[in-house]
């Protein structure tokens, strides 16, 4: 059945290379990583990893045997530096590889601080694989102050970890708020109560002008004309797709590698899933950062190269954990214009995001029912009047069926 090559070693390679396998098919198939280990986790890196709570082996995916009894060539620490799309072949370590398919789970490259402004000083960490945390991971000791740039999820989960362990933390966000990006206030406000509770001095509407210090950071200068002496400093300020192999390889790129609802890039017999990857979503074009995505789509890519002719329909679903509160995420409230809050008890509440009578998305917090019947509504088109899902003593299970 020809040869399957998968470049990407995440979640959404591994998870193409297991599904192509338990799905029947008996060609050949080539798995290539650029680190040196198996595929694993990248949530729990800066959560349970960090903290200690989980050991190296856990975080893998699957057993390093897996590879081997479905017969899977499994290339680690290997580089490709390009495809040729005509001939079907990539150059690995300097020779040439054919391919009948490829695809590509390149997946995402954390943004980085400009060299400029103090980037590349040492004690200035970013946050996207096992590396990445093992550098940071000896900072965290008591007392030691750090310094996070960026509101989002990945710096505000940062944040709860070094709080946790008894750091000095001071996140600073240049935008209004936090999550502004992504959330609502409602949710900004929940999270910003929650981390200043434990300590976090969280700095909204203030940027980060520099990062001083002669070979490792030693102080940041702020757009406020203050100046805060510093540790380390962890940077958190977003993601980009890993294009650049598809790119010079003339694959056309649209907000990650452009593919079709079945996962076709623009090359013959080249596909793309994962965080890489847009895909037609709802009259219009999305690229998820997820790890559901990342194993739904790269599923669905498997099963179409194996002649399936499936279109990928995304269910966006999401969490992150932070102190003792998971945050469940489902939908997209692009284009929200009222959110409606529903608390079961004081420990649990979820706001929901309506587009005119439209139920767009939920984010619950330490509220899983709550998360799980707004998913599973959002997923079947059901919108619930907003003055049921305020009301507490709506059983919202019974929305289900109406």
């Amino acid at each position: 059945m020809g040869h399957v090559v998968v470049i990407g070693a995440g979640q959404a390679g591994s998870s193409c290379v297991a599904k192509l396998r338990n799905s029947g098919f008996d060609g050949k198939v080539t798995l290539i990583g650029a680190e040196n280990v198996p595929p694993y986790q990248r949530p729990p890196l800066s959560k349970a990893y960090l903290l200690g709570d989980m050991t190296l082996e856990r975080l893998f995916l699957r057993p390093e045997s897996f590879y081997g009894e479905y017969d899977i060539d499994l290339r680690l620490g290997t580089h490709v530096d390009s495809i040729d799309t005509a001939a079907q072949t990539i150059r690995v370590n300097g020779a040439d590889m054919a391919y009948d398919d490829l695809v590509l789970t390149t997946g995402s490259v954390p943004r980085r601080l400009p060299a400029s402004i103090g980037g590349a000083l040492d004690g200035v960490h970013v946050v996207r694989d096992l590396t990445d945390v093992d550098a940071m991971a000896p900072r965290f000791t008591k007392a030691a102050r750090v310094l996070i740039v960026g509101g989002g999820y990945i710096g505000l989960e940062a944040a709860s970890v070094a709080a946790k362990l008894g750091l000095n933390v001071t996140l600073v966000e240049m935008g209004d708020r936090i999550l502004q990006r992504v959330a609502a206030p409602q949710t900004s406000d929940f999270f910003r109560d929650l981390h200043r509770s434990h300590g976090v001095d969280i700095r909204e509407g203030v940027g980060l002008e520099r990062l001083i210090g002669d070979t490792h950071v030693t102080a940041a200068h702020l757009s406020d004309g203050s100046e805060l002496p510093v540790d380390f400093v962890i940077v958190g300020v977003g993601i980009a797709p890993g294009i650049d192999l598809a790119q010079a390889a003339g694959i056309e790129i649209d907000n990650g590698i452009k593919t079709d609802s079945h996962g076709r890039t623009s090359a013959p017999h080249v596909w793309a899933a994962g965080d890489c990857a847009s895909f037609p979503y709802r009259g219009g074009r999305i690229r998820l950062e997820s790890v559901p995505n990342a194993i739904d789509q790269a599923e669905c890519v498997a099963e179409n190269i194996m002649g399936a002719d499936k279109d990928y329909v995304a269910k966006p679903w999401f969490w992150s954990d932070q102190y003792d509160v998971k945050l469940q995420i489902a939908g997209l409230n692009t284009g929200y214009d009222r959110v409606i809050t529903r608390r079961t008890d004081a420990d649990s509440v979820a706001f929901w995001y309506y587009k005119g009578s439209e139920l767009l998305a939920v984010d619950a917090m330490n509220d899983p029912r709550g998360f799980m019947i707004g998913r599973r509504l959002i997923e079947a088109g059901k919108s619930p009047a907003p003055e049921l899902i305020e009301n507490p003593d709506t059983d919202l299970k019974a929305l289900l069926k109406a």
